[in-house]
């Protein structure tokens, strides 16, 4: 009889990194005490020890029960519940810290025991190595801190996945916070695509937030995409739409010379005339491309006097006065307007249309519509990257990269939640393809990627990370998930539909944050893509609690189901509450809820913050403003 408290039973199977064991008749089915600590014997996901001599091999319980009986035996003892299933991971040799991998396997008759509070010390901790950050602890033992490998983390990608409501945000907030330490990482930074607008309020004090729409104040900074850094094919479908042909080809040959026109009017390091193409990012006149083929297209002429084509012989429309109304103006987009064609027989003055031969017409309209529509003011009329017409700006690429990668604080924010619906997801993909180029080309400097890595988060990725998903932005994230790692380009996908995104993508992120997830398409496809084979151990996602994350994969020792420490302030993804506690008591008025009291309905400020498409009301904005004009943070 086997007289150690820690002493399961033996190993009755080995297949692989798969084994099955035994459990001896006198090892105690529920609660173990060792030491007087108590373990709870048999759970999915707990650890197994077995002693080879001087080196110890470590798995996970992977299966309990009858079904665990080794397929040989399943005529002898069909309803026998006393096995385990065993999933190899890993082993700790004399004075060495544990490592993934085995070099030897148990064999049938080795012993197999029960993994004490001092065995998960000996696997999880680590000396003050800085590749190594505490994003919390772990779910069975809080004294001992969840431990992830940054360098695996950040260039060999990673995914949080897990349904609504089961602290996906959260979760997300208090890795990217312990990265963010500005004590262990000055020169962390990490650059965070939000489109819901969730994640300025958990980590406002370690980022800079840039948002479309946003009040003129400390802690948020107008967002500025400039439509000249963005290649032909993610310009056309945001501006001109699908062009093919002829077409396709004038519209070509005119940004090119509106480029050359601006290089040579203003020099840039690095454009050589003979090198510029439609895809160099040089300031250029979206304003003026559109003005000058609107009126190619549109403009009448008086025959007499010129040209066909000269603006010198345009007929404009007559003013009540007898002068010409305005010809329109370029940068406002407004459109001159043109007198009719005529062409009378014994009419001396004979009204001409332009002899253009593009097909544009529609979407030269479309383009006008958008140029003067605000919603896109924060691509179409960049602020200080806006070109003039002869392409100068106030501001260069630099500038921009400089506020979106090379701020003080070691987080960045691009908040999209004001982006029209239907170019977001071409937005996403010029922010992923713009900041993979720069750090491409930039891989041998100080700022580059492999100087300097960089972590992209991807919130709600399943938008456009479809399977057959076809967009800049899937094609974006391919090109990071395959080659971003050799230029220290690394990104983090947040998904609740795990199942809708790319099985390409999914499976080259090498760790794998899975929380709660009841669908079992979700449940298998996670399984799938996860570096580990620990069959059945994801059995457990539907039953995990919120904020409590299963994390296999590359960038932790062995797979731990971890608590990750949330962050104060949450991030704003929180359900609302139907009920508060507290309103049913006479005088309390919580904030929210049904049962709180009946106030006077106000309307009116619901209609202002929708037209103003800003959740804050002027009320709120003028509530933080000071005597000398700034702004507090609110």
């Amino acid at each position: 009889m086997n007289t150690d408290p820690t002493f399961l039973g033996t190993v009755e199977d080995v297949s692989g990194t798969t084994i099955r064991v035994r459990l001896d008749d006198a090892t105690a089915s529920g609660l173990s005490f060792v030491d007087g600590q108590s373990y709870r014997v048999g759970q999915l996901g707990g650890f197994v020890r077995f002693p080879m001599g001087f080196v110890s091999l470590y798995g996970i319980v992977s299966q309990v029960g009858a079904s665990a009986v080794p397929q040989r035996l399943m005529v002898e003892m069909p309803q026998d519940n006393r096995w385990i299933t065993v999933q190899l991971v890993g082993e700790v040799r004399p004075n060495k810290d544990f490592q993934r991998g085995i070099s030897q396997h148990p064999t049938v008759g080795d012993s197999a025991h029960l993994v004490t509070k001092e065995d998960l010390g000996t696997i999880y901790r680590r000396p003050k190595d800085p590749r190594y950050v505490e994003i919390g602890h772990l779910a069975a033992a809080e004294s001992i801190p969840a431990l992830i490998d940054l360098n695996a983390l950040v260039t060999r990608h990673s995914a949080v996945v897990g349904a609504t409501g089961s602290g996906k945000s959260t979760t997300v907030a208090g890795v990217l916070s312990a990265l963010a330490d500005g004590s262990r990482y000055p020169s962390a930074r990490v650059l965070i695509i939000d489109i819901h607008g969730e994640y300025g309020a958990a980590l406002g004090q370690k980022a800079a937030i840039y948002r479309t729409s946003t009040d003129a104040g400390k802690s948020e900074r107008p967002l500025h995409i400039p439509y000249w850094a963005m290649s032909l094919d993610e310009l056309m479908p945001v501006t001109f739409g699908q062009l093919e042909g002829r077409e396709r080809g004038a519209l070509v040959d005119r940004i090119v010379a509106l480029k050359r026109q601006a290089v040579a009017a203003c020099p840039r390091k690095g454009v050589a005339d003979d090198d510029l193409t439609v895809d160099t990012p040089v300031p250029f006149s979206i304003h003026k491309l559109w003005f000058d083929l609107y009126c190619e297209i549109n403009a009448t002429h008086i025959q007499e006097g010129g040209t066909i084509q000269s603006r010198d012989t345009w007929a404009l429309e007559m003013g009540s006065d007898d002068n010409p109304i305005q010809p329109g103006d370029v940068m406002k987009a407004v459109p001159p307007r043109f007198r009719g064609a005529k062409d009378v027989k014994g009419d001396t003055e004979k009204i001409r249309l332009s002899n253009s031969n593009l097909n544009i017409g529609r979407q030269i309209d479309a383009l006008g519509a958008r140029l003067r529509d605000p919603r896109f003011d924060f691509l179409l009329r960049p602020g200080p990257y806006l070109p003039d017409e002869n392409g100068e700006v106030k501001a260069d690429l630099g500038k921009l990269l400089a506020d979106w990668l090379g701020e003080k604080q070691p987080v960045t924010i691009l908040d999209l939640s004001g982006v029209p619906s239907s170019i977001q997801a071409a937005i996403v993909g010029t922010l992923l393809r713009v900041v993979y180029d720069a750090l491409f080309w930039a891989r041998n400097l100080p700022e580059g990627g492999r100087e300097r890595p960089l972590l992209i988060v991807l919130e709600e990725a399943h938008a456009y990370l479809s399977s057959d998903g076809e967009g800049s932005a899937a094609a974006g994230v391919r090109r990071i998930a395959k080659e971003g790692r050799k230029y220290g380009i690394g990104v983090m996908l947040v998904s609740q539909r795990p199942s809708e995104i790319d099985a390409t993508v999914l499976s080259q992120c090498g760790t794998i944050f899975a929380m709660r997830l009841a669908n079992g398409e979700d449940r298998g496809k996670v399984e799938g893509a996860a570096s580990d084979s620990l069959e059945g151990l994801f059995g457990v996602l539907p039953v995990l609690r919120t904020g409590e994350a299963l994390v296999v994969g590359e960038a932790v020792n062995i797979p731990i189901r971890a608590n990750v420490d949330p962050v104060r302030p949450p991030p704003d993804s929180a359900d609302p509450a139907v009920v508060v506690e507290g309103n049913e008591k006479e005088g309390y008025a919580a904030p929210g809820g049904w049962n709180q009291r009946r106030d006077k309905a106000d309307y009116d400020e619901v209609v202002e913050v929708w037209r103003q498409q800003n959740p804050r009301p002027s009320r709120v904005v003028q509530a933080t403003k000071t005597v000398d004009g700034e702004q507090n943070d609110a």
